[in-house]
């Protein structure tokens, strides 16, 4: 197990993975309901037992390759266990506008009181009006939201732990997430990170609250090397953000933009391309020839230099310091490659070089993997699919051996 004095370290993709995060799912899936699943942003209603069953299943495959598997829930219980923590925790939950002065008061005083485990289930899971503590006097708040509407919201996609936070070198950036179904995951891995006694000294390299950025747009194609997408989650002014504070604290020498288009599809770069070895990425054919990148390094009076673009493939190798960087492509023919990038044929999770954990279901992109030398062990996500995300959007990667 990683001890309290070693540094979470993350420099590329493929370093061999020794210790990740990963959020089990919870209660919070089962408060999705037809009428609620597109804002919650999932694309059917997850059957939630197998859904535990096949995640049980993917924690299994890390542990047996020697990877530590961290909960984020028992991560969140363990930091709620500090006095600061909980009461940032019942400050995160409560929501004056939508609930009103005295039943944000009510519900604030009901959790201060309850114990961590407690305060973790309601963050997570949320919590609906019929489920707030009894109050004395009417409250026309109450009234006219129906039993079942949400108080607190709950956070079904915490499942992808990549989106919420990124390591880059020895360095947290903490999301600021688009959506308003995921702004709160923020809350969360600010007290994980803040107060959980693995993290709560690491280093942060971006501000929860500064312009969009998540997670799965940003990817290390090598040490000092970090790709950020652009597109329907993370916004120009943040790839810009991050790349300054990287420069500023000599993490990166270099952030390649690359514009992806804004549609759910295609909702971050890691749906669109993953490392699979060192000089090697599993990619959607119709990006291959499309994608470009605009490419940032810090200029010599402390601010940034900006060129491009340029196709992707062509920046990357030069950044890397590689001839090229070796292409797979998601399956054998357009529909094929249309059917198995919806399914998350290229968001795999890499083990170490040429080893990633992908879905079953993509069968032929597997097999092209598997013909180009890349060991594939394959796991099932019929419902771990459901919220629109693959191994590598179900992980983050806390401490990596070098390439």
């Amino acid at each position: 197990m990683i001890s309290e004095s070693a540094t979470p370290r993350v420099d590329s993709e493929v370093g061999p993975l020794r210790t990740v995060l990963l959020h089990r799912p919870g209660n919070e899936l089962k408060r999705l309901t037809p009428r609620n699943n597109d804002q919650l942003l999932f694309d059917s209603i997850p059957w939630v037992d197998r859904a535990q069953e096949e995640h049980d299943a993917f924690a299994e495959v890390l542990r047996g390759r020697g990877v530590e598997v961290l909960l984020l829930a028992d991560a969140l219980r363990a930091a709620l266990a500090d006095p600061r923590a909980h009461a940032a925790g019942v400050h995160a939950a409560v929501d004056d506008r939508r609930l009103g002065n005295d039943l944000a008061d009510s519900l604030r005083s009901h959790l201060s009181g309850v114990g961590a485990s407690a305060l973790a289930e309601v963050l997570m899971s949320g919590v609906t009006f019929e489920e707030l503590p009894a109050t004395d006097g009417a409250s026309l708040v109450r009234k006219m939201h129906s039993p079942h509407d949400f108080a607190v919201d709950p956070l079904p996609n915490l499942l992808f732990t990549r989106d919420s936070s990124a390591w880059i070198g020895d360095r947290v950036a903490i999301s600021s997430l688009t959506m308003p179904a995921r702004r709160r995951e923020t809350a969360v891995l600010d007290l994980v990170y803040a107060y959980h006694p693995l993290f709560r000294q690491a280093a942060r390299a971006y501000g929860a609250h500064s312009a969009p950025i998540e997670g799965g747009d940003v990817m290390l194609l090598a040490p000092g090397v970090l790709a950020v997408g652009v597109g329907e989650r993370t916004t120009p002014a943040g790839a810009e953000s991050l790349a300054r504070s990287l420069f500023a604290d000599d993490v990166v020498h270099t952030v390649l933009a690359v514009p992806i288009e804004q549609e759910r599809a295609t909702m971050h770069l890691d749906t669109v391309c993953t490392m699979v070895g060192a000089d090697a990425v599993v990619m959607y054919p119709l990006a291959r020839d499309s994608l470009v990148a605009y490419t940032m390094r810090p200029d010599d009076g402390g601010g940034v230099r900006v060129d491009g673009p340029a196709p992707f493939l062509t920046a990357a190798a030069e950044a890397m310091k590689i001839d090229r960087l070796r292409v797979i492509d998601t399956g054998l023919d357009p529909v094929t490659a249309e059917r198995e990038q919806w399914d998350d044929g290229n968001n795999t999770l890499a083990l170490a070089p040429g080893v990633v954990v992908g879905y079953e279901r993509n069968s032929e992109t597997n097999a092209r993997l598997e013909e180009a030398g890349i060991e594939v062990l394959a796991i099932a996500g019929s419902e771990l699919g459901s919220g629109r995300g693959g191994p590598r959007c179900m992980s983050c990667p806390v401490l990596r051996d070098p390439v």
